[in-house]
């Protein structure tokens, strides 16, 4: 079947019992056994759920896993995965990477012995260089956030397998229906479900899909273990956002392309930082292996006090966290998403003040490209 195919139906089938074509919400915490060591597959919602049990099957199909494991939020998901590790490993992070993971590990995941470093994985030289004796896993995004590198897939995952490391890549920019790692090469894909795969702002979730056994059964206890797993009504919203990934992610790439080109054009504008653009660096790569660029853009007005104008004069974009929604949200990386991050660092990595990053959403392209062009003239 074709991926919206399978987005609508895969984990989605209506309900045997009354022929519901929407599942019902199991919201309970419980079931009733059949006897002592005998039940109708459930016993406690920590552990699993009809719920989850869906979510998860449509998840595993649409990223060509073998197994895949939702959560509670999307650093949940990559704090289960970091747990696959055992003190005393290291881990190659890219440089970019979002602020909560940066948070995650460096200070609170390396009490447990636990070491990171952060390297631009869109150089396979410089991560190979990385690696260590105790190195166990590359984790990358691609692209990253909000820097927008695009990582050669294919080759860290070949780096990978033959250095006998796991490989994990965060897919939440993209989503399936742009990108698909694990065809590519990698042996776990994360990702922050509260963005794309929900794409209605009204749920947070993450997910980790998986391709080998003994991967899938850690997580799995680790899952069950925390008791991290996706309630019900969450796992119901997710699903719901899924049957349409196919035609939002459409619409997102199709806009984002338009805005893209417009922001490049735009004389307020210093530079844009969209793999879609011929003049990005990784562009034929991001061309080879993505089937479209996305709805993500960064864009750079020289100085924050540009920066802070412009978000202070949008109308129609939101200025809020998170991505990925139908909305377009707008944000300031250096003093949101991306502050935990020390301000030498972020300079390092190219998280610049005038840094504004832009999530591109469904609307009438034509009336985001008025609201952005009327901000940017107050600058």
């Amino acid at each position: 079947m074709g991926f919206a195919t399978d987005a609508i139906h895969v984990g989605q089938e209506p309900d045997p019992a009354t022929g519901a074509i929407v599942a019902p919400i199991y919201q309970t915490s419980t079931y009733v056994q059949e006897a002592v060591g005998q039940n109708k597959g459930f016993d406690y919602s920590r552990t699993t759920h009809p719920n989850r049990q869906a979510l998860e099957r449509s998840m595993t199909r649409l990223e060509a896993g073998t197994a895949a494991y939702v959560f509670t939020s999307g650093m949940a998901a990559i704090d289960a995965v970091f747990r696959l590790l055992r003190p005393g490993d290291h881990a190659i992070i890219s440089d970019a990477v979002y602020g909560g993971v940066v948070r995650l590990t460096t200070q609170f995941l390396v009490q447990f012995g636990l070491e990171f470093s952060f390297i631009d994985t869109s150089s396979v030289e410089a991560v190979e260089r990385a690696i260590k004796p105790n190195t166990r896993m590359i984790y990358i995004e691609t692209p990253t956030n909000p820097t927008m590198k695009v990582t050669d897939i294919a080759a860290i995952s070949d780096l990978a397998t033959s250095r006998k490391l796991i490989s994990v890549v965060d897919n939440t920019f993209l989503s399936p229906y742009l990108q698909q790692p694990i065809k590519l090469g990698a042996r776990i894909v994360v990702h922050s479900m509260t963005k794309y795969l929900n794409g209605h702002s009204d749920a947070l979730g993450g997910a980790v899909v998986l391709t080998q056994k003994e991967d899938a059964e850690r997580v799995y206890f680790i899952q069950r273990s925390a008791g991290s797993g996706l309630a019900p009504m969450d796992c119901f919203l997710m699903s719901r956002g899924i049957k349409t990934l196919a035609v939002r992610m459409a619409q997102h790439d199709a806009n984002g392309i338009s805005l893209a080109r417009f922001l490049e054009d735009h004389p307020k504008v210093r530079r844009v930082l969209y793999p879609g653009l011929p003049g990005h660096p990784q562009h034929d790569l991001a061309r080879k292996q993505q089937s479209g660029f996305g709805g993500m853009i960064s864009f750079d007005v020289s100085s924050f006090a540009a920066a802070r104008t412009v978000l202070n004069n949008v109308k129609l974009c939101s200025l809020a966290e998170s991505l990925g929604g139908v909305e377009t949200l707008i944000s300031h990386p250096a003093s949101m998403t991306h502050s935990s991050i020390p301000a030498d660092v972020r300079a390092k990595v190219g998280i610049t003040d005038g840094l504004v990053r832009l999530s591109v959403g469904i609307e009438d392209v034509e009336d985001l490209v008025a609201d952005l062009d009327q901000a940017l003239s107050h600058i």
